[in-house]
This record gives C-alpha cells, structure tokens and sequence, in this order.
C-alpha cells in the first residue's frame, strides 16, 4: 500500500496576524479536501509564534498566541526564543495549560519545582492507515538567558540524537521541528541521518522545494507569516521506503476572507481594552530623535542607570518609535515606545576597554542602519548614545565628569542585542549580567512610577 501523509507547517509567525486568517482558511479547506481523499494530515509550528512587540500578544502574556493554535487545530508544535526566553519562568510554565495540541522541546528542562505538564521531548503521531511518525523537537540554545530564567536548556542536536535512537525502532518516520536555525539543521542532518525530515526556523532562511542532505530533507519558510509549507511523504507499507516533496505557498496571494480588517482590529481592542490603564503621569512630553541626544532618551539613560548602578550607559537611539506624551502614560503608551523584547545587560569593561568602546561607538554608518532582529523592532538603528563617559579633547576617558583609570574594572549598562557579537565582538566574551524578564518598557515604567509620584 502506498500512503500519501501531508504537513502543513508555519513558523518565525512573530505575531504576525496579517494573513493569519486567510492562512488558516486555505489549510482548513486543504485539509478537508485531503481527509475526503483518505490521506491523513498535520499541522506543526516550529516556534517564534510569539513575540510580545505585538501589543496583543503582549497583553494576552502569549495566551492569545496559544488560543489562535487551538482554533486552527494545529497538531504539534516547538517553542522558539520568544516563547523561552522573553517571559519570567511562571508565566512560561503556564503559557501551555490551555493547550490542546502537544509541545515538544527535548533539550528544556525547569530548575525549578516540576516539569510543566505540557513540556515533552517527543511524541508518536499515528495516521488512519497505522503508520506510526516519531516527531522529536528542540530549541536554540541561549544558555545564560535560560539560566537567569531558572531553566536549563542543554546541546540540541545530542537530545534529539538521543531521542532517535529512543524512537527509530518504535516508528516508521521520523521528523524533527527544529528551532535552532540553517547551520544547525545541515549540522543535524549529517549527523542523524535516521531522520527524515527537519522543519526548520529560526534563522528565517527559505527553501521553497526544501533542501536534501543526503537522504534528509529540510524545510524552512521565512518569516512573518509570508509563506506556509506543504511537505507530502509517500510511505509505502511493504517496503518501508518514504519519498518526499516540499512547497511553500506565498501566503499573501491567498483569498483575503472579507473579516479579515475586523479580526485584526479586535486583537488591538482587546489589547488596548487589557493596557490602556494609567501607570503614572508626566507633567511635560520627552520627545524622540533617532539621529541626536533627545529629552526622552536622557530620562531612559536615568531610569537604567538607576536600575541597575551602573557607571555609565550605552544605547541606540532609535529604540524609540514615539514621543512620551504628557499626561498619564499607560502599558498601551510604553509598548508603542518601546515595543522591543529586548533586556537590560551590565558589563564590566576596563578603562581602557571602554575608551575603545566609546570610539567604536562612533561609526557613521550605524545610525542609517535599517536594522532588524536581535530583538530589535524599531525602524532606523539610531545614533549610539553614550552617558556618563566620553573623551575630552585631551582624549583622555572620562566617567561620571571624572579622568578614568584605564586599569579599573567599570560598569555599562546596555542592551543585549550588543552582546551577541555583531556590533561590538568584546562584549560577547566579557563578563556580564542579563536583567531578565524586564524589559526596557518595564524599567521605564518603574522609573517613572518613582520619580512622577
């Protein structure tokens, strides 16, 4: 017998609800279609369906993002970044309660209390016909943010590796929704030859028939919710043999269904419903500029030093996409600000560290820069901004109106986007320490409830 088995898969969605509903549509009557043929289908996410610069997801802390899976029916799903690392450890442990679709994450473990009763390492998808599907899945290993967080999230590719070697007597197929990104899945396909499919993601890449590593093929749709992917296996019985054929759909070209304005209006109502309520008052307006120093941005460099006593700071000024507007200002107004799902980090730099810091800081190309990821969900990168250090015409360094001793050991407070490596390469191996789970909007807002009493 030879058995036509179908995924429909998503993922890197970031809350992006654009062509939700048409995307949704088109599966639900693809599917349909298909049980009416006898061919059996599913529908994964490989993770990053969340991300709380979507002011509806924001005030639904994810939820909202998990009763949208429900409604479409999804199957299986994995967990991206954003859904591990951008919420404190209770709300992740409850973000999956309501679920009524599995989650699967081998390599993600709590430190604390049990096992979320969601989290699994694998499961066995079984169709009409009998065939049984292993479907392990992993995450991206950002330790020191898990750690913060009180989880532990161990090597990818061993715990799926190991699961295979759990799974590949118990199944017939076995698929691995991978959220660690292009490099990572090659890596994988090489060294775990027994899977047979990896779903990709993480890096956003696109292959619109799928890529073959020798005998395992891998997936990827993009970003955004710009194209869904359709994989079709044919297993057949007597022989055990499996081929496999990939496409992605360009979710844009779909029929837009005629609610499709209303659905997306009532998502912000209800966020604003859930946010609009006043934090604290201001008695003037802090204006933005993305190209010099501006009022706003001298009231955030106060507001992390502040938070975390450092000695000085360093930010991009494009970080803010509004003015703070005078009068009271509510969860609604901050996440319009600073919408970013990005923390605060402290580094401690040498004196003569940060003088090169400082010099690095003004590369002229940075501010034009259209720059997106790494948490990043602005428009223009900015001007670097620098507070409480620079150099005098001497060029010497100095901190807090003080000549600095090039030997001592000082503290910057900054983004964590910087520390990845792709802006300043030092910061990466320095020591330091994440502020986790605030975000830049929730210093802020502590700030501002403290000093506009």
């Amino acid at each position: 017998m030879q058995e036509k088995i179908h995924f429909f898969h998503t993922n890197d969605l970031h809350s992006h609800f654009e062509f939700w509903l048409r995307t949704q549509n088109y599966i639900h009557a693809q599917r349909t279609l298909l049980a009416e043929q006898g061919e059996p289908s599913f529908l994964i996410d490989i993770g990053d369906h969340i991300d709380r610069s979507n002011i509806y997801t924001e005030a639904m802390k994810g939820k909202g993002n998990v009763q949208l899976l429900n409604e479409a029916k999804y199957d299986v799903v994995t967990i991206g970044n954003n859904e591990g690392i951008t919420f404190a450890h209770e709300d992740l442990k409850a973000l999956y309660n309501d679920a009524q679709f599995e989650v699967i994450v081998a390599n993600l473990h709590t430190l604390e209390g049990k096992q979320p009763t969601w989290l699994r390492p694998y499961t066995i998808l079984t169709t009409k016909y009998g065939t049984k599907i292993g479907v392990v899945g992993a995450t991206a290993q950002f330790e020191a943010f898990y750690r913060v967080l009180n989880w532990q999230v161990t090597e990818p590719r061993i715990a799926i590796i190991q699961v295979v070697e759990q799974l590949k007597e118990q199944v017939d197929i076995i698929v691995c929704l991978s959220h660690l990104g292009k490099t990572e899945d090659e890596l994988l396909a090489e060294e775990c030859p027994e899977i047979d499919v990896i779903f990709g993601s993480h890096t956003h890449h696109l292959f619109e028939t799928g890529k073959l590593i020798g005998d395992v093929l891998l997936t990827g749709c993009g970003k955004f919710g710009q194209y869904l992917g359709h994989l079709t296996i044919e297993f057949d019985h007597q022989t055990k043999k499996i081929a496999k054929q990939e496409k992605v759909i360009e979710c844009a070209l779909l029929p837009s269904p005629k609610e499709e304005p209303a659905f997306l209006q009532s998502l912000v109502n209800e966020a604003q419903q859930k946010l609009d309520k006043p934090s604290f008052t201001v008695p003037k307006t802090y204006h933005k500029e993305w190209f010099h120093y501006s009022q706003l941005s001298h009231l955030f460099a106060e507001a992390i030093i502040n938070y975390t006593d450092a000695d000085c700071a360093l930010f991009n000024a494009g970080i803010f996409l509004e003015d703070l507007q005078r009068g009271y200002v509510s969860a609604y107004d901050l996440h319009r600000i600073l919408p970013h799902p990005i923390n605060l980090c402290t580094i401690e730099l040498t004196g003569t560290e940060l003088k090169e810091i400082y010099m690095q800081s003004m590369n002229e190309e940075w501010p034009q820069l259209q720059f997106k990821g790494l948490g990043f969900r602005g428009i223009v990168f900015g001007k670097l901004l620098t507070y409480h250090f620079n150099l005098n015409a001497q060029r010497e360094l100095i901190i807090n109106g003080e000549i600095a001793d090039l030997q001592r050991t000082y503290k910057l407070v900054t983004l964590d986007l910087f520390t990845f490596g792709y802006f300043f390469p030092s910061f990466k191996y320095a020591k330091k320490h994440y502020d986790l789970p605030l975000f830049l909007r929730d210093i802020l807002k502590l700030y501002g409830q403290n000093k506009f009493k």
